[in-house]
């Protein structure tokens, strides 16, 4: 979520909240607004997403800007004894941590390599987190930098964040569109049958869970796609993979990667006992983002890279892997031939071929 003019209340929808339902959005990051008082906003006309009139239960994309009016005053006994909660200044240590993490800056953007253990927002049992340390990336602008998007608590890597509000909508645009590239690194267990797949498989909230776990379901779950490819192989135990969401769904890459029975090396969370390797190999997660393209709104290409945390270098260097191998693959879009919905209609259009051409034979035997 990243807030556009506060006088306006306006907010841009961010990746991670693509596909949600209006009401959903306002439980995530506006809780003090009630159903009730989302549901008035709507009937009255006041809530707007990209200027128009929408109804609570209506589902958003990210990109989209959402107007929401000022939440009514407490009663004056309520507010008496309320001061306004403001964030307690950064600590000079935290100062020096955040701005260790730094990778690029520039006048609209910095790009940071987010260690592993740090959540990127606040959430249940969650103190410390990278939103809350944002106060110490200023630096010479206005404001502080805004989340374009987001990592696993416990994933590495490239961070994109915003400098201003007009950025931030232009940048989450780059991503709701789809134009944003992203590249991680894994190590999975097991080697895939085949080295450069596409898994194409929708995704749902597992029941039960509280939105805490997601899970592959064929009837309900929204349409996600993910690129994999082989890197290096160590025997048949496991592999390192380059890995390419083309949608942005929760814990996309960790499900998908579990579903095709291959895992990411201490996930244990999707892939259970059989996550982990023995033989010295770190518990740890083992999915780095390790590369992110994106057009930058000066207009050229900003392409960033972040090297692997300590115990992902260490397991590639257990394996036997050589770190120059990792950047060998080409960074290119898969061709529309390759995926399952290409070879799905271009079995289709060879399928109409055949039966044209055994209708031109049967009128040619006709003629004579």
């Amino acid at each position: 979520m990243t807030e556009i003019a506060s006088d306006a209340r306006t907010f841009v929808v961010a990746e991670d909240d693509h596909g949600i339902r209006l009401d959903r959005w306002f439980r995530r990051h506006m809780p003090d607004a009630s159903f009730n008082i989302v549901s008035r906003w709507a009937r009255t006309g006041q809530l707007r997403v990209d200027g128009k009139r929408i109804a609570p239960g209506d589902r958003i994309e990210a990109g989209q800007s959402i107007r929401v009016p000022p939440l009514e005053a407490p009663a004056p006994a309520a507010a008496t004894n309320r001061p306004k909660r403001e964030r307690p200044p950064l600590s000079p240590e935290d100062q020096e941590f955040v701005q260790s993490l730094v990778i690029h800056r520039d006048r609209a953007a910095i790009v940071i390599d987010k260690p592993p253990g740090l959540a990127t927002q606040g959430g249940t049992k969650t103190e410390r987190h990278l939103d809350g340390l944002l106060d110490g990336l200023q630096f010479e602008a206005e404001g502080r930098p805004k989340l374009v998007h987001r990592l696993d608590k416990d994933t590495s890597g490239v961070l994109l964040l915003a400098r201003s509000a007009g950025t931030a909508a232009h940048l989450a645009k780059a991503f709701s569109s789809r134009t944003a590239r992203k590249l991680y690194w894994a190590l999975v267990v097991g080697v895939p049958s085949i080295e450069d797949g596409m898994i194409e498989l929708p995704i749902a909230k597992q029941p039960g869970t509280g939105g805490e776990k997601m899970h592959v379901d064929e009837k309900e779950g929204q349409p996600a796609r993910s690129r994999y490819r082989v890197i290096e192989r160590a025997g048949n135990a496991a592999c390192w993979v380059e890995l390419q969401p083309y949608t942005g769904r929760t814990h996309q890459l960790r499900v998908h990667m579990a579903a095709i029975g291959h895992p990411i090396v201490g996930d244990g969370k999707y892939g259970g006992q059989d996550a982990f390797l023995t033989g010295g190999i770190s518990r740890k997660m083992h999915l780095h983002a390790r590369r992110l393209r994106v057009d930058h709104p000066d207009g050229h290409k900003l392409d960033v890279s972040a090297e692997p945390p300590k115990h992902f270098l260490e397991s590639l260097q257990h394996l036997g892997f050589d770190l120059a191998g990792g950047d060998a693959l080409p960074f290119d879009e898969p061709k529309f031939s390759e995926t399952a919905e290409g070879k799905k209609k271009a079995a289709s259009a060879a399928a109409k071929a055949r039966r044209k051409e055994r209708k031109g034979e049967r009128r040619s035997r006709t003629r004579k």
